[in-house]
């Protein structure tokens, strides 16, 4: 009596000290999170950085006129807020067109600054339309080709943080008011930071709400008695509450991944807290008394609750060896958080659960007796019809191997944006109007000690690169430091596009030269302090990764055929290739992860039964719903990316707890003496029954993640609710099969 109490108070202490530091708990979200640590090409990336300015340290805000931008009014308040814009704070500078100024030569010599649209002389307007949208410095970038959309550029700190990009977002919303725009639209890593952990929050308070009125139903329907549901609700609700306190107080973070903590941990806690009640249920039916059905419902399934919560615990922890650090943490923060719903069941429920009695607990009614009959013709069809069901799991083998080979990695953005909100809205809207949000950056080295960025034999090698990059379309707005050079020698030529090109001659070239460096190119924008490195600077849209790979693949080839290795060294880097990586890493942890989950479940599982033939019977049900993971995400042509690639991890950690459960049982029934098919005829009936009311849950538990607006969350819930009904028939149909195949009786 004394022991539940004290249980009981402990835990109730923890709780309040979980709701103090709940409170403090942070979210963040920052695309650099998703950069695969101990990468070569990260650490040239990073170096690369330390040279130049930062590839995503922008804000766009675009500006829509159906009629056309070249409007006096429209362009006057296109000028006031570049102007205005300048005064937010984490805005270095702004530009748009209305402040953009070209070169031009005096006709006394020498040159001087125009601007590009005269915003006092409307006459000149429809000259200017024409000019602007065909000028390569703007189109695309500051104006879009049909001239109906203007933009701000906004240059904003380097790695500006949550707090500061909320501000400024909330500033710009509150600028946009002063103007009668017809319609705005935003893109930006502020703007991503922002909106991002809006639906992390979002996300999170719906699944937990959801979730927990999903159990309530289902503890209704099982048990049909409101102690049930409330010690269920109770216990689970505890487990996360003692989870997500102990994430605050530790200074952990919540990020992309963190919207199936609540998911996880109530279906963790349901599943043990079913196994837990169902038993003691059984044991108060045979005549105990509450003090010796909880004794051996502890004893029974406490110890095989442990095994599986390890085994689960497992299963997460092996996304720590993905070098994607979200993957990692979340890999450990859901180990820690299967182990506290476990302590949590194991002295809180069970102590409750003390205070009730069979009947207090379940309804003479509920549909869980009907469960017997249920499990009965379940192992008399794995009796009567094994070779079929052995041939049965041949073919769905098969099934699940062409469906793997069918699986893509084509990574997009877009496949990552929430559904139905206007971020998405606007990321669709430069994709299709601008260049796009995905930065492409080349880097270039010079590797002649007597040459600069700035001479002559670089620059023209540079612009053989560069002409190379605008062949391919999904490459948009290609710039280097040959812009200023090409500007020049049209400014010296009356201003005509035909001449925006590279100057003829060396000996042009070195008239520009003077002139080149009054440019900001000098400034560590395109060209190093040193000189010695430049870059060029663009985006790509989002087409996917393994598409934008095999650009990648043919400008390297361009590169090593084309490119004079005595003159430049190249290499492609940016935000955008250290993410596409990601696919290629999110493969290899996913083989390496589970190949490590196996290894160290086979010596728990020989642990545990001491008979390896056992530990072989153990993992057949389990490898089949990977498999099958997989072959529906080929068929389905869903990307293999690294939110979705948790799924591996979730189906082969939560599957093998209802093996261990049934196994369990089954070695436990064939120590008290019976014979091999009473054994499975009781382990069906008993255990049988637990494990199909928790997949159920789980079936259910998961299906709420189709009430997010992030598609991986909703592929997620997909991919396992479908999985798990696979696993549990695997358990209930090829184990039987199997222990009267390899374990027959002498």
């Amino acid at each position: 009596m004394s022991l539940r109490v004290t249980s009981i108070a402990i835990f109730s202490l923890l709780a309040a000290l979980s709701i103090y530091f709940v409170f403090q708990l942070k979210f963040t979200f920052d695309f650099e999170q998703f950069f695969p640590q101990g990468d070569p090409d990260l650490e040239f990336f990073l170096e690369f950085r330390e040279k130049f300015e930062p590839d995503d340290n922008f804000m766009f805000v675009a500006v829509r006129r159906e009629q056309g931008i070249f409007e006096q009014q429209f362009l006057d308040n296109l000028h006031d807020l570049t102007l205005q814009c300048r005064d937010l704070e984490s805005v270095n500078r702004s530009v748009s067109i209305t402040t953009t100024k070209f070169p031009i030569k005096l006709p006394i010599g020498g040159f001087t600054a125009v601007n590009a649209v005269n915003r006092s002389k409307p006459e000149g307007y429809a000259r200017d339309s024409i000019r602007l949208v065909e000028d390569e410095r703007l189109a695309g970038k500051l104006i879009s080709k049909d001239g109906k959309t203007a933009v701000v550029f906004m240059k904003t700190v380097d790695k500006i943080q949550q707090e500061p990009a909320e501000k400024l977002i909330a500033d710009l919303d509150a600028l946009m008011a002063n103007y009668n725009f017809e319609s705005y639209h935003y893109l930006g890593r502020a703007n991503f930071q922002k909106e991002i952990v809006r639906m992390q929050k979002r996300e999170l308070i719906v699944s937990a709400v959801v979730s927990g009125i999903l159990v309530m139903l289902i503890m209704f329907l099982i048990f049909r008695r409101p102690a049930s549901i409330l010690i269920s609700l109770v216990s689970i609700g505890l487990g996360m509450l003692l989870f997500m306190g102990l994430l605050a107080a530790t200074g952990r973070e919540l990020n992309a991944m963190s919207a199936l903590y609540p998911v996880l941990m109530i279906i963790v806690g349901t599943s043990d807290v079913v196994h837990i009640m169902s038993k003691y249920i059984d044991e108060l039916g045979r005549g105990k008394s509450r003090e010796a059905a909880i004794t051996v419902t502890i004893k029974e399934i406490g110890l095989a609750t442990l095994y599986t919560s390890l085994t689960t615990a497992i299963g997460f922890a092996t996304l720590m060896t993905s070098r994607v650090p979200p993957i990692k943490d979340f890999g450990l923060n859901a180990a820690v958080g299967v182990m506290v719903a476990y302590v949590t069941v194991l002295f809180f429920t069970t102590a409750l659960l003390t205070y009730f009695d069979r009947e207090q607990l379940i309804a003479t009614k509920s549909n869980i007796f009907k469960w017997d009959k249920w499990m009965n013709n379940f192992y008399l069809f794995t009796k009567t019809y094994p070779r079929q069901i052995m041939w049965g799991g041949a073919g769905l083998l098969v099934f699940c191997l062409l469906g793997i080979s069918m699986i893509s990695t084509n990574y997009q953005l877009t496949s990552n944006m929430p559904m139905g909100e206007k971020i998405t809205e606007d990321f669709a809207f430069f994709e299709k109007e601008f260049s796009g949000f995905r930065p492409f950056e080349v880097a270039i080295s010079i590797t002649n000690d007597t040459l600069e960025a700035n001479d002559y034999e670089i620059v023209k090698e540079i612009d053989k690169l560069e002409n190379h990059l605008r062949s391919y379309p999904a490459i948009q707005s290609p710039t280097s430091i040959t812009m200023i050079y090409k500007s020049l020698n049209q400014a010296s030529s009356g201003n005509r596009k035909a001449y925006y090109k590279m100057p003829e001659s060396k000996a042009k070239f070195m008239q520009y030269r003077k002139l080149a460096e009054r440019f900001p190119a000098s400034a560590n924008v395109l060209v190093s302090k040193d000189k010695k490195h430049t870059r060029i600077a663009g985006s790509v849209l989002d087409i996917g990764a393994d598409n934008i790979g095999l650009i990648s693949d043919s400008i390297d080839h361009f590169i090593a055929t084309e490119i004079d290795p005595t003159l430049i060294s190249c290499k492609q880097t940016g935000t955008g290739v250290i993410i596409d990586k990601n696919s290629q890493y999110v493969r290899n942890s996913i083989i390496r992860g589970l190949g490590m989950a196996i290894l160290i479940v086979s010596l728990l599982m020989a642990l545990l039964f001491r008979n390896f033939k056992m530990v072989f019977i153990s993992l057949v049900p389990n490898v089949l719903p990977l498999l099958l993971a997989g072959a529906i995400l080929g068929y389905l042509g869903i990307q293999l990316e690294a939110g979705i690639s948790i799924v591996f991890a979730v189906i082969f950690g939560i599957a093998v707890d209802d093996t261990i459960h049934f196994l369990s049982k089954y070695r436990i029934s064939r120590s008290k003496g019976m014979d091999m098919e009473t054994a499975l005829h009781i382990t069906f009936v008993e255990t049988g029954k637990a494990i199909c009311l928790t997949t159920v849950i789980l079936f259910f538990g998961f299906l709420v993640m189709l009430f997010s607006i992030h598609p991986p969350s909703i592929t997620v819930g997909l991919l396992i609710s479908a999985t798990l009904i696979s696993a549990v028939f695997g358990d209930l149909l090829f184990i039987p099969v199997l222990i009267r195949w390899l374990m027959p009786e002498e």
